[in-house]
């Protein structure tokens, strides 16, 4: 049987976004954000939670992948002491005005949906019912370029990227607003 899957955006969906976010001492949850990773765990708990992230900061030389992967340690140990377990995370460390190799336009950044695409495949995704929610349209854009369902959250950014917009997804005020609207689309 299929796995079914929530993919969530890190920066402005799940963490403020202090720009280029990578600091330990930078993580401060957004608004509802840890009440609908628990709502998640308590109403959907069949399934799977996937982070993806743009993180244009390692492209651009704010900081390494080192750095990254200290930040998402410290971030799944926070939430892993709140109870909430995250199943996996992809990022995309490109950008078209990148540095040296990180200099390319590439497959997986949002809005393209080679990060997802690659999830699905690692942990057998059932597209058709799983979602991707984000602060940006191009959160959205990815998830509806890998048919899934896509939800804007209008924390962080709020969709202010409106040139990736997309009339069919569905707008929540916050993450756990996202989320109460999954558990009754589901049904």
């Amino acid at each position: 049987m299929m796995n079914k899957a929530i993919f969530i955006d890190r920066d402005g969906t799940i963490n403020k976004d202090s720009g280029y976010t990578h600091k330990l001492e930078d993580l401060e949850f957004e608004d509802n954000a840890i009440e609908g990773l628990k709502l998640i765990k308590e109403k959907l708990p069949f399934y799977k939670i996937i982070i993806i992230t743009n993180q244009a900061g390692i492209a651009k030389g704010h900081y390494d992948e080192n750095a990254f992967h200290s930040f998402m340690d410290h971030l799944l140990e926070v939430l892993e002491r709140k109870g909430i377990g995250i199943e996996d995370y992809y990022f995309c460390p490109h950008h078209e005005k990148g540095l040296g190799d990180y200099k390319k336009a590439c497959d997986c950044r949002k809005p393209n949906p080679g990060m997802i695409l690659k999830a699905i495949k690692d942990h057998d995704i059932d597209t058709s019912k799983s979602y991707m929610i984000g602060d940006k349209w191009a959160d959205v854009k990815a998830g509806d370029n890998a048919e899934l369902r896509s939800i804007l959250v209008m924390t962080g950014d709020k969709g202010n990227d409106i040139e990736n917009k997309v009339e069919s997804a569905f707008i929540a005020k916050d993450l756990k607003d996202a989320i109460e609207y999954v558990v009754r689309d589901k049904n």
